[in-house]
């Protein structure tokens, strides 16, 4: 069954400073993220326009890490092969970004990446018992998504059910928490069973001398 293991930190770049993003991904990988987290926003699925394929292809010279690329749009399915092309590495739907939930995880799999799904606060844990062996990673959003800087909500109770889910499977799925996480509710959100975590603010928030001290600190290294 799968287990947690190290932690994983995916410094967001919707805190990045748009005018640096390669600057900014190559700095955040020098130190020590694991992932780059990607949010695509759509202005119509979430509230929120942010960034297409075509900068995903820009920056991915600038990291040979993973590409953690979260679609916040609908409908997502158009989109899939054009995100994998761009070099994503892991791509997040949301099951209300389309009709078929099931079909979307089996399109990001036939692209050759890894699929994920999301779960908004109030979307219910248990539909993840009939995808989850199509799926390679869980997003719990501890925020409703659309815009950085928010407050985490403690749904502790929905990780750890999530985590129940994930250890019925025998291959490895990532439990990620996005949405407020810091240095202060990290742990309990580890605690939970969350074994990557995504953080804009407070990676970003000291400027690039900053992120190493600040990737640490949400690792518990600090």
């Amino acid at each position: 069954m799968a287990r947690v293991t190290d932690i994983k930190i995916a410094p967001s770049i919707l805190s990045a400073d748009f005018a640096a993003l390669g600057n900014e991904v190559r700095a955040i990988d020098q130190a020590g993220a694991d992932y780059i987290h990607v949010d695509v926003m759509d202005g119509h699925f979430v509230p929120n326009i942010t960034i297409g394929p075509g900068v995903v292809k820009a920056l991915r010279p600038h990291s040979k890490k993973i590409f953690d690329v979260h679609l916040m749009i609908s409908p997502a399915d158009p989109y899939i092969p054009d995100f994998a092309a761009a070099g994503a590495d892991i791509i997040t739907v949301h099951p209300e970004a389309g009709a078929h939930i099931h079909r979307s995880l089996q399109a990001i799999r036939a692209a050759g990446k890894k699929a994920g799904i999301s779960l908004n606060p109030a979307t219910p844990v248990d539909l993840l018992k009939h995808v989850i062996e199509l799926t390679d990673l869980v997003l719990i959003m501890t925020v409703n998504p659309g815009f950085g800087g928010q407050s985490f909500i403690p749904l502790f109770d929905k990780i750890r059910a999530a985590r129940e889910i994930i250890e019925t499977v025998d291959h490895p799925v990532d439990l990620q928490v996005d949405g407020g996480v810091n240095a202060a509710n990290a742990p309990d959100a580890i605690a939970a069973g969350a074994n990557v975590l995504v953080a804009g603010t407070s990676v970003f928030k000291d400027g690039p001398d900053g992120y190493a001290k600040n990737i640490r600190a949400l690792r518990g290294d600090a």
